[in-house]
């Protein structure tokens, strides 16, 4: 099994909106560690999208192009982090994963746009078509 879980994924018509959950099978501690998410389009590689803190109270990464359509969210009484999506466009089409690292010293927001991550999901499927 992952070590995270997504879902949430689906088809959507340009300007839809779908909400992305990520969760931690057996890790009952989430919310002590930074959790972001990436993308991977057909024939391209990961890019990062969003990360949040452990606290939830900062995001400290968004992809330019995300920005202002997508919103990084984490409930830590459910151990859920989410990936808000909004405005969704042809481009967004990619499978989603939620990543984190289980080294609560490790800085994945700072990482993660360089692809540094050390666990992530099997990933859910957004695909954004007329």
């Amino acid at each position: 099994q992952s070590p995270l879980v997504e879902s949430g994924g689906g088809l959507v018509h340009p300007g839809g909106s779908l909400r992305l959950s990520c969760i931690a099978p057996g890790f009952t501690s989430l919310d002590s560690l930074a959790v972001g998410w990436v993308r991977q389009a057909p024939g391209k590689g990961r890019e990062a999208i969003a990360c949040i803190s452990p606290s939830g109270y900062t995001t400290d990464y968004y992809l330019d192009s995300v920005k202002g359509r997508f919103t990084i969210s984490r409930d830590n009484t459910k151990n859920t982090v989410y990936l808000q999506m909004n405005g969704l466009k042809p481009d967004d089409t990619a499978f989603y994963y939620c990543a984190t690292d289980w080294n609560p010293y490790f800085d994945l927001c700072t990482e993660l746009p360089k692809g540094h991550y050390g666990a992530w999901g099997q990933g859910t499927q957004v695909t954004v078509s007329p």
